[in-house]
């Protein structure tokens, strides 16, 4: 707000003169100047001070999470943050699109997130950024204990990209029990928790306990000009032939929760009905088991795996669908992206994120997790009768980059 200036102040007016014979002067401890606006006065406007923050991470493999953390570097406002990025190991399929003016420390060790606890902590000690920004459960360990052992007043912000809740019947053994309670003791020792969707906050804070004030939901940043850009450029492969069958896609890093078995046997179950092909994107561990599956199932030729490919995106402009399988998620980034693209979707109720991207199915079905039957029979009906381009990409606005970074940049400047 400009300052109120003060004015100049108005001058009593001369005494009357007595007579016309009697002229006088007043007397001059009672003369002012006459009165003159205040002069005009630059104003000055300090820029804000630029936080840092220093990104932390296990490694950039090819997934959502890592997704969400480079386009978090590659959009927070310069102006604002000064950033940098720091990760056990540095390598993964996108490393190569962390931005040039980002520093990079490697601390080299390895898969071993716990390793990676007394290296993070001298860095914090030299570097005493404002604030820590984790990602993914291990990572986000390793930062509380991390700022605790360097004993500086950086800030830690957690980011929690998963619901787990599902998997809670496989965690009663005593040593089960004993690590929730430690992971429970930790997070309550940040100084804010963001979950992806309003279902992984609803998780954090029951199986936590994490104080309300401190847990916060930001969707993660999604749409973008440049995917939308990205989904015109052209693709090669064959399944895209022109008059040929309708293509069915899913994409994501090849991990036991994807559940992609389930997807190959809904495949199965669906060609029966109608030709169609299949594509599976992504990386893992998984991925001979599954390509020796789906030739098991006599399905090699109608299924491919290219692995990571750079822009999933003019796959997702081509599909005739996109298929989500998993038995749980935190936000499925790729149901979103494919909704940018116009591609109808399908996926399972999981726990959590499609119910609340999908508005409990009024963008595309919802069916059982596991329910291999009811996701092929969703998947005909939305060939069928596929939703709107115009409409899905509308819904996909809502997780837009700017929408997210406006949150981002209000929570770390408030810290």
């Amino acid at each position: 707000m400009e300052p109120k200036l003060r004015r100049g102040t108005a001058g009593a007016r001369p005494a009357p003169h007595p007579a016309p014979s009697a002229p006088r002067t007043p007397p001059r401890s009672a003369w002012r100047p006459p009165a003159q606006s205040a002069p005009s006065l630059p104003l000055i406007v300090e820029a804000p001070q630029r936080r840092r923050v220093t990104m932390f991470s296990k490694n950039l493999l090819g997934g959502g999470a890592e997704r969400v953390a480079v386009n978090l570097l590659q959009a927070l406002p310069r102006e604002l943050f000064d950033l940098e990025l720091v990760l056990v190991e540095a390598w993964g399929a996108f490393l190569d699109r962390v931005p040039s003016d980002v520093p990079l420390t490697d601390l080299a060790k390895g898969k071993a997130v716990s390793k990676a606890i007394v290296p993070l902590a001298r860095h914090l000690q030299k570097h005493r950024p404002d604030v820590l920004l984790s990602h993914l459960a291990h990572a986000n360990v390793a930062a509380v204990l991390a700022r605790e052992l360097a004993r500086v007043p950086t800030k830690v912000v957690l980011v929690e990209h998963n619901d787990l809740s599902s998997l809670a019947h496989k965690q009663r053994s005593l040593p089960s029990r004993l690590l929730q309670r430690f992971k429970a003791d930790v997070y309550g020792r940040a100084d804010a928790v963001i979950g992806v969707s309003r279902g992984v906050c609803s998780y954090v804070e029951r199986s936590f306990g994490v104080a309300d004030e401190r847990l916060h939901t930001i969707y993660n940043p999604v749409v973008s000009d440049e995917l939308i850009a990205k989904s015109y450029e052209p693709v090669t492969h064959p399944f895209f032939a022109a008059g040929g069958p309708p293509v069915l896609l899913a994409a994501g890093r090849m991990s036991e929760e994807k559940n992609y078995p389930l997807l190959l046997r809904a495949f199965r179950a669906l060609r029966q009905r109608r030709a169609c092909k299949l594509i599976i994107l992504g990386q893992g561990r998984l991925k001979a088991a599954l390509e020796a599956e789906a030739r098991a199932l006599g399905l090699e030729s109608e299924v491919a795996f290219p692995g990571f490919v750079a822009n999933p995106y003019a796959y997702m402009r081509r599909a005739s669908a996109l298929v989500v399988s998993s038995d749980r998620e935190g936000l499925p980034t790729v149901l979103i992206e494919a909704m940018a693209c116009g591609c109808p979707v399908v996926s399972t109720d999981c726990p959590s994120g499609p119910r609340e991207i999908l508005e409990g199915g009024r963008w595309g079905p919802l069916v059982a997790v596991g329910d291999a039957e009811a996701l092929a029979e969703a998947t005909l009906r939305t060939l069928a009768d596929p939703v709107p381009a115009e409409a899905l990409e509308r819904r996909a606005a809502a997780f837009s980059f700017d929408n997210a970074i406006t949150a981002y940049t209000a929570l770390l400047r408030a810290l």
